[in-house]
Parts: C-alpha cells; sequence; structure tokens
C-alpha cells in the first residue's frame, strides 16, 4: 500500500467521521491493510497526522509553483482560490483539526510563515501584497465555516485588483 493511499484513508475518515475516530485501527480498515502494514509507514497517529500536514504543505507549494502568475502574491492568490474552489479547502480543516498537539502544527506554522514573506522583496509594493496574501487567509477562513457568502469571482478580482 502506498503512502498516499493511507493517508487518503486517514483523511477521508477524519472528513466523515471527525478527529474521534482518527485511529490507526480505522485508518488500517479504511484503507483495507492490516494495521501493521500501516504501521509500517507511520509509527502513530502523530506521525500519521503529521504525514497529512507535510503533504497539505507540499500541494499548496506545487500549487502556487504551477501558477503562471507575474508575482508571488498573484501565484498565492491564483492557487488559493483554486484550492478553495476544487474543495481541497474541506482537506485543511480536517487535517489541522486533528492535530491537537500544537506542535504537529509546527510545519504548517513555518509554511505560512514562508509563505507570507516569500517574494515581499519583489513585489511593486510589499505592503499591499502582505495586506492581500492575509485577506487569503481571511477568505480560507470564511470559506471553512459559510462558503455560500463568497463570490470567488469578485473577491479574487479585487485583491487581484489591488496589486
Amino acid at each position: 500500500m502506498r503512502r498516499d493511499e493511507l493517508l487518503d484513508a486517514a483523511e477521508g475518515l477524519l472528513q466523515d467521521q471527525g478527529t474521534q475516530a482518527l485511529t490507526l485501527a480505522a485508518v488500517a480498515e479504511r484503507a483495507g491493510v492490516s494495521k501493521g502494514g500501516l504501521l509500517y509507514h507511520f509509527a502513530n497517529k502523530e506521525a500519521l497526522v503529521k504525514g497529512m500536514i507535510e503533504r497539505l504543505i507540499a500541494d499548496f507549494d506545487a500549487l502556487i509553483e504551477a501558477q503562471a502568475e507575474s508575482t508571488y502574491t498573484r501565484a498565492y492568490v491564483a492557487a488559493t482560490f483554486e484550492a478553495v474552489e476544487t474543495g481541497r479547502l474541506r482537506r485543511w480543516a480536517v487535517v489541522t483539526g486533528a492535530a491537537g498537539d500544537p506542535e504537529l502544527l509546527a510545519p504548517l506554522r513555518g509554511a505560512m510563515d514562508r509563505w507570507m514573506r516569500q517574494g515581499l522583496d519583489d513585489e511593486p509594493d510589499p505592503l499591499t501584497s502582505q495586506v492581500v496574501r492575509l485577506a487569503c487567509e481571511g477568505v480560507w477562513e470564511v470559506a471553512t465555516h459559510c462558503a455560500a457568502i463568497i463570490d470567488y469571482a469578485a473577491i479574487r478580482a479585487r485583491l487581484l485588483a489591488l496589486l
């Protein structure tokens, strides 16, 4: 069984049943492997949650990189809205919710620091770029709780117009 399939099973379990259902036995069962097969890849539940968080960071980094934009902030905006509009947001919410230990979120805090600082010196207006990036974080938050109230196209256009 591939590592990503195990992570998919864990994320699906979180999404369908919540954090209380995230046990190694439940993940192994959902993935159709023995608990030993799961333990080969993830020694414990914390390692599994850490693996999910690391994958989320890598996926968002790849999404930013894939954007054909002139600045990092424009790529960040495009990646944010792509993630929100394609349902990747739900994945973030369930995985970060599973990280009851603040130390498990340390890689995400590090990535957030990097995402907020990267390329600012190359932006035409670094402060406006920082404000736009912070606004994207607000989009994530509101979309998590009440996605229907957001006009994604209008918000994206306004954020890009600020740049």
